[in-house]
């Protein structure tokens, strides 16, 4: 990878062992398996919050964040495209926030205020979910039903990023 080429996080959040908390995991396992050679797209699997996650992003221009959002609002399975702004205004999603820990949002700022290096663009997949609470490595059906729609939106964000070649290129 040199210095010009786009260089992209996509950071995939949750436990596998707990039913729907691991869609993002899922997305992210998914989302590596699918890209070319030489993209220049980074993918990991994390389960943590706050300030370890902003850790995971410092040193990266792009972010792309996927995670499980339990609102109630909204039926399982439903998507949301999400800005860090919208984050603030929202239920956090499952791991960008803790009672333990800052929210993502605030860890950012912090690490802004810092000097330190945090992305200039954050994407975040945000997939309602039903069942965090229960040990199992298959989601729900609506949630499992999403996970493909969620593959390609990410696949499409990385694209218009110029970070993986267009399907026509």
């Amino acid at each position: 990878m040199t210095d010009t080429e786009p260089r992209v996080l996509v950071l995939g959040l949750g436990n596998p062992y707990l039913t729907d908390d691991g869609v993002g995991v899922r997305v992210a396992e998914a989302v590596a398996a699918m890209l070319p050679p030489g993209a220049a797209v980074e993918t990991r699997e994390v389960s943590v919050g706050g300030l370890t996650l902003m850790e995971n992003m410092v040193g990266w221009p792009r972010v792309i964040l996927v995670d499980a959002l339990q609102t109630g609002e909204e039926p399982p399975g439903t998507v949301r495209r999400m800005t860090l702004d919208e984050l603030r205004s929202i239920s956090p999603t499952q791991h960008s926030a803790s009672p333990h820990d800052a929210t993502l949002p605030t860890a950012l700022a912090m690490a802004d205020r810092m000097g330190l290096d945090v992305p200039d663009e954050l994407v975040i997949f945000a997939i309602e979910v039903e069942n965090v609470m229960e040990f199992g490595e298959e989601p729900t059906p609506e949630v499992a039903e999403a996970i493909p729609g969620v593959i390609e939106a990410v696949l499409d964000q990385l694209r218009s990023w110029g970070a993986v070649p267009t399907a026509a290129g």
